[in-house]
């Protein structure tokens, strides 16, 4: 009797076998033909017996699934099958799909990747963009380079909390963004160039086409991320938290230059004005060839009605960057801003002759003083306002030949 149940047992076992077999057969043919509803259907029923299943059939089980939902644009599910069949076919120490599917996988992930960056660059579609690219980092989450760009996407559609899901998992990923170019140059045209890979630099260089090789690394996006959390607490109306999502940043990294930068710029967003100039002196001390640090402290005194102050940290700006066009613009603008005090005199002493001469005196040292900083800003970086300003200036100071000269420029630039 028990060798009976044993026999019977056994005839279930194979029929178990046999069944799953034909219903993989019914689904690989499917998918050859590619029919992925009938191939769904069949198998979506072999799920249940997955566990039970022999392992000749598993692999060819998780290969065919991914096919299957590959097809039917369920490329995530695709993803887990095919990383299912590679864990698979590890722990057997046999490779018999896996070397089929990578492929397959690859190209999922490429196909996503491009969406999304059509969606991108080209639709300016940034909510589809963030589902896409967050999708391909679901299919290749060693790419995390992927999150960082669905999170870019998700805050340039406004889908602010989507957007802060993303960068919080991006940090807790600790995706960095530093990345390594190489580059040669060609020995033809004495241009650097990028060469992609460094042993395809090396290749090159030893080919004899390139020479003087060079990597360059980038720097991390870290700061930014927190960065950009800052600013999405901002606009949803939580500037506690934008605060001290960057004090956090901060105390990890007190010298980051960045990241004082970044609270920096956050402070501007709150009107802040007084913690933005102390945050503005505190990275000065840490960069102080930095350009850019002097020119900020620059708009910050000459906010506040410190022009004397906003004067020298300009001049320091343009001593550090002789080219620095801003700079020389705005400290033309600080040094014209003593004109208002003096023609409200002028008006009030319009009747004082003596008076009268004495400030319109004053009012052409000014603009003396102004000229020639506003001169090279205009020689740096020509707009309309440059061109406008200094015609008034010409005008009070009758400079008549140069007046003229830039009158047919301004006529032109304003479409006249």
């Amino acid at each position: 009797m028990k060798k009976q149940l044993l026999t019977l047992a056994l005839g279930l076992m194979t029929i178990g076998a046999y069944a799953q077999k034909s219903e993989l057969k019914i689904v690989e043919k499917a998918v050859k033909k590619s029919q992925f509803a009938a191939a769904l259907s069949a198998i979506t029923s072999l799920e249940s017996s997955v566990g039970s299943m022999d392992a000749k059939y598993k692999a060819k089980y998780y290969y065919l699934k991914g096919q299957t939902l590959a097809g039917s644009n369920n490329f995530e599910g695709a993803s887990e099958a095919f990383n299912n069949l590679f864990a698979f076919e590890e722990e057997i120490g046999k490779q018999k799909y896996t070397k089929y599917a990578k492929p397959m996988l690859d190209g999922i992930i490429q196909k996503v990747s491009n969406k999304a960056v059509k969606l991108y660059n080209d639709d300016k579609n940034f909510s589809e963009a963030a589902k896409s690219f967050y999708l391909t980092y679901k299919l290749s989450p060693k790419d995390t380079s992927f999150l960082y760009n669905a999170a870019i996407s998700a805050s340039q559609a406004k889908e602010y909390d989507t957007s802060l899901k993303y960068y919080k998992e991006a940090k807790e990923v600790g995706y960095t963004g530093i990345t390594t170019q190489y580059f040669a140059v060609n020995k033809e045209t004495g241009k650097e160039e990028s060469l992609g890979t460094k042993a395809n630099r090396d290749t090159m260089v030893k080919l004899g086409q390139y020479i003087k090789p060079t990597q360059k690394t980038s720097e991390s996006k870290q700061a930014d991320i927190v960065k950009n959390i800052g600013y999405i607490y901002v606009n949803q109306g939580k500037p506690e938290l934008a605060i001290t999502a960057l004090d956090e940043a901060r105390k990890a990294n007190p010298k980051d230059v960045n990241l004082i930068l970044n609270q920096a710029q956050m402070y501007i967003k709150l009107d802040k004005m007084d913690k933005f100039g102390e945050l503005m002196e505190e990275a000065v001390k840490l960069d102080p060839t930095n350009p850019n640090l002097f020119f900020n402290l620059g708009v910050v005194n000459q906010n506040q009605g410190k022009i004397v102050e906003a004067e020298e940290f300009y001049k320091k700006a343009i001593e550090l960057k002789p080219d620095y066009s801003d700079a020389y613009l705005n400290l033309s603008i600080a040094i014209l801003a003593g004109d208002k005090q003096i023609v409200d005199e002028m008006n009030e002493n319009f009747n004082n002759e003596k008076k009268y001469n004495e400030l319109q005196k004053k009012q052409k040292e000014i603009y003396n003083k102004a000229l020639p900083y506003l001169e090279k800003a205009d020689d740096l970086k020509r707009t309309v306002d440059t061109v406008r300003v200094l015609l008034n200036i010409y005008d009070n100071l009758e400079m008549e030949a140069k007046g003229d000269k830039l009158r047919a420029i301004y006529k032109e630039m304003k479409g006249q």
